[in-house]
């Protein structure tokens, strides 16, 4: 069962969209079918991680922005498929053992069949005797190998399955991995690429460093053009990491209108050349509203960018470079800053 089929009372699921309705109402929250399966999803228990965010949210009094929602959705719909493929591998694992238990007792009767031979074979048979003893071991025989080669197709099929669940799985981790919204990894994918290059400078000498990136006076686009707007000021600046980060490098959004790259086998000295980049094609690029066509103006981003130390904990690396982005901010915006640079902001601040 999806999300959405879970079997319920016909007046019981009748209270469970009325709730959702409700509670959309009060969240001002647009009635579209996606945004209820999310919020009927909520009412019902159905998605505890849906559930959780959702009460949370709630509880602090926050607003369902589009980004919120459309995480909610991602969530929701990886949720469902998580529940077709879990229930799929039960129906193939079901179907498997019932074949294999009817081809062990198929082999049972076999065995029986040959012993019974073996008993019947002495030196007071006759010809027409052993001719029939010889042609029923001969249908049993081809019974048996019709029987093993249907097993053998069945088995083949059960294993297409499973390849299509697998395929199902690997699309679900890709998505609990990405942006929903600009298309690149998210914050779990950035974190999971600091760890890995984390442990990686225990077994290596390569260097790696890491780059944050802040959209400059991105509330202003949100403001003045509205959140559509905003989400395309997002998009761009993804595009532009994308374009220039490779390889085993991995470009993501930090969160909000932050992003971060993680650079193996790359020492700070290219790792600012590669940011240089980053913020030379985000500042070439002009914003245009699709419905006027109308040039917004230049987007720019303030940079930070740290190296690994030997040995050293991805939390480290992050907060210098977190203090050479609010070095950046604070010393005009749409600049690079290292850690080496003068300017860098003490570590004890935070960049906002």
């Amino acid at each position: 069962m999806g999300v959405g089929e879970v079997v319920l009372r016909p007046d019981r699921e009748q209270s469970l969209a009325q709730t959702a309705l409700d509670l959309m109402s009060e969240c001002g929250v647009a009635p579209t079918p996606d945004n209820f399966e999310i919020f009927y999803a909520h009412a019902s228990g159905e998605i505890s991680a849906v559930s959780h965010t959702i009460g949370e949210m709630l509880a602090r009094k926050k607003a369902f922005t589009p980004e919120i929602l459309r995480e909610l959705r991602a969530q929701t719909k990886a949720a469902a498929t998580m529940e077709q493929v879990g229930e799929g591998m039960n129906s193939v694992i079901a179907g498997v053992m019932g074949r294999l238990n009817d081809a062990g007792r198929d082999a049972g009767r076999y065995s029986s069949k040959l012993s019974a031979a073996t008993g019947e074979l002495d030196a007071d048979q006759s010809p027409d005797d052993l001719r029939k003893l010889v042609n029923n071991l001969l249908a049993a025989t081809r019974e048996m190998e019709h029987r093993t080669a249907s097993l053998e197709k069945e088995l083949q099929k059960s294993s297409d399955q499973v390849s299509d669940l697998r395929s199902k799985l690997e699309d679900v981790h890709r998505e609990t991995l990405t942006d929903p919204l600009t298309g690149i990894s998210n914050r779990k994918a950035f974190d999971n690429a600091l760890a890995a290059a984390e442990a990686a400078l225990t077994e290596s000498d390569d260097p790696v460093s890491v780059i944050l990136c802040d959209i400059d006076h991105f509330k202003k686009f949100n403001d003045n053009w509205g959140h559509q707007t905003g989400d395309q000021v997002l998009r761009l600046v993804a595009s532009c990491l994308s374009e220039n980060v490779k390889g085993r490098d991995t470009a993501a959004r930090y969160g909000g209108e932050e992003f971060g790259v993680v650079l193996r086998g790359t020492a700070l000295r290219d790792a600012m050349r590669i940011a240089e980049q980053i913020r030379h094609a985000v500042e070439s690029r002009r914003l245009v509203k699709k419905s006027t066509g109308d040039v917004l103006g230049t987007i720019t981003i303030s940079i930070g960018v740290a190296q690994f130390a030997p040995q050293e904990k991805a939390e480290a690396a992050v907060r210098r470079a977190d203090a050479c982005l609010y070095g950046a901010k604070q010393n005009g915006r749409n600049l690079v800053i290292s850690e080496k640079d003068p300017r860098m902001a003490p570590l004890s601040t935070n960049a906002a």
